[in-house]
């Protein structure tokens, strides 16, 4: 197990989960996670009347739309993983449904106004090229091997190896 912070754990365990269930590139939405900066019950104030809620700095315009599931504020507020499966659900609708390439797609989760998305976007692209090499040193490889049969029925097991690429040194955050 790596050794880090637990909201620092919280953040990166769950985004790579979140990343997984809703099939959107891990690095991208760990650079947001980063970006975002945000803490379980955090509200902030935008001068256009919103609210930036949450550990991903989920925005009240987007609770419009999931009003009608029951979700609103408290839960893009809470601790745990649900705040990150929500944002990687709104990632997802936007590198599905926006215009432009991967990484202006993935910057409308803070603003579509090039104004503002151009500044995020660019910030964003560093992150996640930070994000995709640490996942290259510490997420390990899975193998599978038969180790035995039984009754005619292969046993499988699981065989995690990590494999780290780069000195240690270079993998660090």
């Amino acid at each position: 197990m790596l050794d880090l912070p637990p909201l620092q754990q919280e953040r990166i365990v769950c985004s790579i989960t979140a990343a997984i269930k809703y099939q959107v590139p891990a690095n991208i939405l760990l650079a947001i996670a980063e970006k975002e900066g945000g803490k379980p019950g955090m509200f902030i104030a935008n001068k256009n009347g919103t609210y930036d809620i949450g550990p991903m700095q989920f925005n009240t315009t987007y609770l419009l739309e999931l009003r009608k599931h029951g979700i609103g504020p408290a839960h893009v507020a809470m601790k745990g993983c649900y705040p990150y499966d929500l944002a990687a659900w709104r990632l997802r609708q936007h590198l599905l449904h926006d215009k432009g390439n991967l990484w202006t797609r993935a910057a409308n989760y803070h603003s579509r106004t090039a104004s503002y998305n151009l500044p995020y976007r660019t910030d964003l692209i560093k992150k996640g090229h930070k994000w995709a090499h640490w996942l290259e040193c510490n997420i390990p490889s899975v193998s599978h091997t038969v180790l035995s049969f039984d009754s005619g029925v292969s046993t499988m097991a699981v065989a995690i190896q990590f494999t780290k690429i780069w000195p240690t040194s270079q993998c660090e955050l």
